[in-house]
């Protein structure tokens, strides 16, 4: 049974190990509610995952160690058993999904596992992993349903409660639940009024389904790019302790968490990845009742694909309308651009492309239209430009 006394014990094995992340008080992400980041995302491989893992392999025994590891992962548990079983000198073999960043891949190659890409998802490589421990023997390291990984994953619970005096709430990513059942277990324990929430992806969410028909569900299949948190299924522990310390699990989109990972750059200084976004992004978003309130949002990892980062940006751009395309009919004849133009930069947004096509079947054979991309400020800001052009007379077409 996962106790105090464990996660305590976790704790001190871990001092010297990983580092105790900052909280990060953020003025800003939220207006109206006091928002710390316990920044996960700069812990020692980039993850927390390596708090679980390290803890798990450190009551392993003598005879244990030697017949090695065997782990499956999206990519930061793989990093933190590489890490930690090159650190003890047992041998690891890896299986990571497809889907994995290839920067994740590669780390954990690089602290000495042996890798097998697994085509599909984590559950293919857990699948695959689980058959090749039976074949071969050795420790399976689970990435969640484990109480070792788990009371590991507590301690960051712990570390909140050391850095911030009686929060209301704190608010986790959800894949499998290994994070937030070991700080929603801890935090209950010691401090009962302090609501927890998870968070997960929509195109993942096997633990939200499961929580709100109260009984765990396995879904058909996972569609997001948070691949960290890209699970079919939740853990059968797990599961059970969120039931019991876990007070409300809601989801975000894609589109939120793109704008949840540009938010934390430009405003925090901080990299983070789509499945360490998630909490900050359902803080954003109002997906919980947390105005007036003290809060604490996990971020969770870093390790984000700088192949896909560019994508996440422009897509987080578009999500807050902070980039904005307009096609605009007129006639084909001149000063019409000026004018457009004109009434553009006289609101203050910046035109970064404009593409001139003639007009098409049903249209004025002296017709055109003027493809417009350009910055903005809001939504808001968008819709001022948007109207002002219709009231100079032009037609905005949609599509």
């Amino acid at each position: 049974m996962l106790t105090l006394d464990r996660i305590y014990q976790a704790a001190h094995t871990l001092k010297g190990i990983v580092r105790t992340t900052d909280l990060i008080l953020s003025r800003d992400i939220v207006p109206d509610c006091e928002l710390y980041l316990k920044a996960e995302n700069l812990q020692i491989t980039g993850s927390f995952k390596v708090r679980g893992a390290y803890y798990k392999m450190s009551v392993l025994s003598v005879e244990e160690k030697a017949d090695g590891v065997i782990a499956c992962s999206a990519g930061n548990h793989a990093q933190g058993v590489a890490l930690s079983a090159q650190r003890a000198g047992i041998n690891a073999t890896i299986f990571i999904p497809s889907v994995a960043p290839l920067s994740k891949i590669e780390a954990t190659r690089q602290m000495g596992a042996r890798v097998e890409i697994i085509d599909g998802v984590y559950d293919d490589a857990y699948e695959a992993a689980v058959a090749h421990q039976k074949k071969n023997g050795g420790v399976f390291i689970h990435p969640y349903d484990d109480i070792d990984v788990i009371a590991g994953q507590g301690t960051i619970g712990l570390e909140i409660l050391e850095q911030i005096s009686a929060p209301d709430a704190v608010i986790a990513p959800v894949g499998g639940g290994g994070l937030i059942s070991g700080v929603a277990f801890a935090l209950k324990k010691l401090n009962p009024l302090c609501k927890v929430y998870g968070v997960q992806a929509a195109g993942a969410g096997s633990m939200h389904r499961s929580f709100c028909d109260k009984e765990r569900v396995c879904i058909a299949n996972v569609s997001t790019f948070a691949d960290g948190i890209a699970v079919k299924s939740p853990g059968v522990i797990t599961y059970d302790l969120c039931s019991q310390y876990v007070d409300e699990i809601v989801t975000v989109t894609d589109d939120e968490i793109a704008t949840a990972i540009l938010t934390l750059m430009e405003q925090q200084k901080l990299v983070a990845e789509g499945a360490g976004v998630v909490a900050v992004a359902a803080a954003m978003f109002g997906k919980l009742p947390i105005e007036g309130k003290k809060v604490c949002a996990i971020i969770s990892g870093g390790n984000i694909d700088v192949n896909i980062l560019s994508r996440v940006i422009n897509r987080g751009l578009l999500t807050t309308g902070r980039l904005s395309e307009l096609k605009i009919g007129m006639l084909d004849k001149p000063g019409q651009l000026k004018e457009v133009s004109a009434i553009i930069a006289d609101l203050g947004a910046n035109v970064t492309k404009v593409m001139h096509n003639p007009g098409g079947e049903n249209t004025d054979i002296n017709g055109c239209f003027l493809n417009v991309s350009m910055e903005t400020k809001n939504k808001n800001h968008f819709l001022e430009i948007r109207r002002a052009i219709q009231n100079a007379g032009y037609c905005i077409a949609e599509g």
